[in-house]
């Protein structure tokens, strides 16, 4: 069964923080991207002097998107190794670019700054790297797509690694334009040009397993699901136009100096930007943007709260059978955590799925008296947060598994009524009409005296008593006539044992609802029968109370009790259910040998004593 549940809209709150354990890797998150905002700016200033050209500050915005997405993830996501790496590729942008400027200010004297500022410089060749294969590669899980791509991986990092060798160690004239005054840690001779050797074959390895990579996003985007394809759409997009903006910057180098900016900033601009754009319009990694009233909230749980899904959902379940309301809850686990399915199981072993059930749950929480199944998320896998949220809700969804298994056993206590009643018709009034009707005929036939007219006549009586017993069975007149004190009354003077009934006055000057009479009247009648039939009493006593918001009955007996948990309670289990669905309870004490007391309580509050 698939129920169709609205998405839920979070109610106005303001964003969930980090958790106390989480505080030191936000703070390293901080630390990181201030390191690369940091040498971002203060390259900037020292390429391009004061006052700062409009140019240079557009670049410098530019190149600060990397650092705030990736601090942006890191702080709400730190488990997932996806932000931790925009955020190492943004440290090698920004020391790339403060080396690049030191190099610029004191790199004509070969001291101790322009070492440092050549070892900065060189943190160029991991920012490319990092950016043309591993930020699309592991997009958007931090996960590699699969087992096959770990060697390619290692391939990528050992490229990588003998790029930055090759342009820190290489002759001043291999990369002059990463040194404008020479290399200080440059090789000369042999060693020099298998140091530029090495940074070549390793820039030229990083470029074509890029292109690997975008072949491989083009595949996946072909065969991804629906968010998935929007997502991989926007991120080979990036790709092209990281790889486009590196080439052109290449081609045109210094000398066309338009070009070549604008190859630049597309260069560090392009994957930072459509990974923005897929946080703030498709979720990334379940990080949405809002706008609230005139307030702008970065919300950072596309899932919504357990309370704002209840109470979007609150008005649907109340006008719904509880199969229905298991059937939306189950909707709401699926869309919520956006599964591809998700199933409520009762412990009987009935099943409500919502979306198309396909191979094993990859997570299974215990909901009441069944459970919770989720199948794999539509994008990513699930996580902490995940398993958080549908332990929550696992607690309403218990409820209504509870209300649900109480609906199936009280259409199955009706069920055992009415047949109870086909019998007792069959077996009993039935008989004696058809043996009356006969005696008639016989009687007719054989023109019958006084004593056979008599004997029917005593039949019929004996008829309508059997008739008016099963009546009070299904519902006593005098139960609508004179109200709960007088039915149960009535009911106890027939006994065949000492019978006490007591009842607070109040009770017989006013009435209640039809169906908390008649629920305490059939607790106390179920009571009483077995005490009769199962234990064997000589005395029994009925008291009846309204006081503190609950009216109850209980009934006690002298005799033989039972063990809790044995048998012996006769029908005291659709008591309870009924019980239960008025919002009461059924308390049970017995011991063998030590009588039993039946408690039964409904609350009723309308102008209430005590």
């Amino acid at each position: 069964m698939t129920s169709t549940a609205p998405r839920t809209a979070p109610a106005p709150a303001s964003p969930p923080g980090p958790s106390a354990s989480a505080a030191p890797l936000c703070a390293l998150a901080v630390f990181m991207a201030a390191v690369s905002v940091t040498g971002i700016v203060a390259g900037g200033l020292l390429e391009a002097g004061l006052p700062v050209p409009f140019g240079q500050w557009l670049f410098t915005v530019a190149c600060a998107i990397l650092p705030s997405v990736g601090l942006l993830i890191a702080v709400r996501r730190p488990d997932n190794a996806y932000g931790w790496l925009l955020l190492v590729t943004a440290d090698c942008l920004g020391l790339g670019g403060l080396g690049v400027g030191v190099l610029l200010a004191y790199g004509d004297a070969h001291g101790p700054l322009a070492v440092a500022g050549a070892l900065m410089a060189s943190l160029f060749s991991g920012f490319y790297g990092l950016s043309w294969v591993f930020i699309p590669l592991i997009f958007p899980d931090g996960r590699l797509p699969s087992p096959r791509w770990r060697p390619v991986a290692w391939i990528a990092g050992v490229a990588i690694l003998l790029h930055w060798l090759g342009i820190l160690l290489s002759p001043d004239e291999v990369y002059a334009s990463a040194f404008p005054y020479g290399n200080p840690l440059g090789l000369e001779g042999v060693a020099g040009l298998l140091a530029a050797s090495a940074g070549g074959l390793g820039q030229l390895t990083v470029f074509l397993v890029s292109l690997s990579v975008l072949i491989s996003l083009v595949l996946r985007q072909r065969r991804g699901t629906l968010v998935e394809r929007r997502r991989l759409r926007w991120m080979i997009l990036g790709v092209v136009a990281a790889l486009g903006g590196s080439v052109t910057t290449m081609v045109f180098g210094p000398g066309g100096q338009a070009v070549s900016w604008v190859g630049v900033v597309t260069a560090v601009a392009a994957l930072p930007a459509v990974i923005t754009t897929v946080v703030l319009r498709h979720n990334l990694l379940d990080i949405r943007v809002a706008v609230r009233g005139s307030r702008l909230f970065l919300v950072f749980d596309l899932r919504p709260m357990v309370d704002e899904l209840l109470t979007e959902l609150g008005p649907g379940l109340e006008a719904a059978d509880p199969v229905e309301q298991l059937g939306r809850l189950a909707e709401a686990v699926r869309a919520g955590l956006e599964t591809r399915w998700a199933a409520v199981t009762l412990a009987d072993g009935t099943r409500v799925v919502a979306g198309g059930e396909d191979g094993e749950p990859v997570l299974t929480v215990p909901a009441g008296l069944g459970h919770i199944a989720c199948g794999p998320r539509i994008a990513g896998r699930l996580n902490a947060e995940d398993r958080r949220l549908l332990g929550s809700l696992a607690v309403p969804i218990g409820l209504a598994i509870q209300s649900a298994g109480l609906a199936a056993r009280l259409v199955n206590a009706q069920e055992a009524e009415r047949r109870r009643i086909e019998r007792n018709i069959h077996d009993g009034a039935q008989q004696q009409l058809v043996a009356l009707i006969a005696g008639l005929e016989l009687a007719r036939a054989t023109g019958g005296g006084p004593g056979s007219l008599a004997l029917l006549r005593e039949q019929a009586r004996q008829t309508l008593a059997d008739l008016r017993e099963l009546a009070a069975g299904i519902h006593p007149s005098v139960l609508s006539q004179g109200g709960l004190a007088e039915a149960v009354e009535e009911r106890c003077s027939r006994l065949p044992v000492a019978t006490t009934v007591t009842a607070d006055p109040v009770l017989r000057s006013r009435r209640f609802p039809d169906e908390i009479e008649g629920a305490l009247y059939f607790a106390v009648s179920e009571a009483i029968a077995n005490a009769l039939k199962h234990a064997g009493a000589s005395r029994i006593e009925v008291r009846l109370a309204w006081s503190g918001g609950r009216l109850r009955a209980t009934v006690s007996d002298d005799g033989r009790g039972f063990e809790r948990g044995g048998p012996g309670r006769g029908g005291l289990g659709a008591l309870a259910d009924r019980m239960a669905a008025l919002g009461g309870g059924l308390d049970v004490s017995s011991a063998p040998g030590e009588g039993t007391l039946v408690g039964a309580w409904v609350p009723y509050r309308a102008g209430a004593p005590g």
